[in-house]
């Protein structure tokens, strides 16, 4: 009784294993200013499953609306002072010297695993204060020019340091093995590197 029960866990994981050793392809085209359009075509399965899907999300409203009573701008001034303080914490973890080459691993790593076809994509990152958006790009710095030199995509990181703000625009086609994907994940959510500065970025 108890072998047939592991037998079939055994093989109830097999056939989960392989599923995600199956390649899957997505093709995108979404862009992100204040709200959310995109499309998604997916592959899977060598072309048995294929599901196009359109999430969006709609255009925040103005924040001047939503102040209209002093304890509740007092609240939001305090939030704000939180987010601050959150923000320079998540920077200063950044600057680790050990933390950035675990980031850059990962990055480079899921790079590799990671099959490209037409991608375009464009970024602008601003954080509203233009000496922690200096700080900030001094590290996305190097990893704009790392992806902006690969051939097969077209890739284009930029700050703003005159307002808060993230606009991406992109398009294109990946293929990836789920499978890779989650290890190269597991790895790094469960180094003690990331652990420790995941902590450290929570501190108020």
């Amino acid at each position: 009784m108890v072998s047939s029960i592991l037998t079939t866990v055994l093989v109830i994981l097999l056939v989960f294993i392989v599923l995600l050793a199956i390649p899957i392809s997505l093709t995108h085209q979404l862009t992100w200013n204040q709200g959310f359009q995109g499309e998604f075509t997916l592959r899977w399965l060598f072309g048995l499953v294929h599901i196009h899907f359109s999430p969006s999300k709609a255009t925040p409203e103005e924040s001047g609306k939503a102040k209209r009573v002093d304890s509740k701008a007092k609240k939001v001034s305090s939030k704000k002072k939180s987010s601050t303080g959150k923000r320079r914490n998540i920077i200063a973890t950044l600057r680790q010297k050990v933390f950035r080459q675990r980031i850059y691993r990962f990055i480079t790593d899921l790079w590799r695993a990671v099959h490209k076809e037409n991608i375009r994509l464009r970024v602008c990152l601003g954080l509203g204060d233009p000496a922690d958006t200096g700080r900030l790009w001094a590290i996305m710095g190097p990893i704009a020019g790392m992806l902006s030199s690969v051939k097969e995509v077209k890739i284009e990181i930029m700050p703003d340091f005159l307002e808060s703000n993230i606009e991406v625009d992109s398009s294109g086609t990946v293929q990836l093995i789920p499978l890779h994907i989650i290890m190269l994940i597991l790895g790094l959510l469960l180094s003690p590197t990331i652990l420790k500065g995941i902590k450290q970025m929570r501190t108020t």
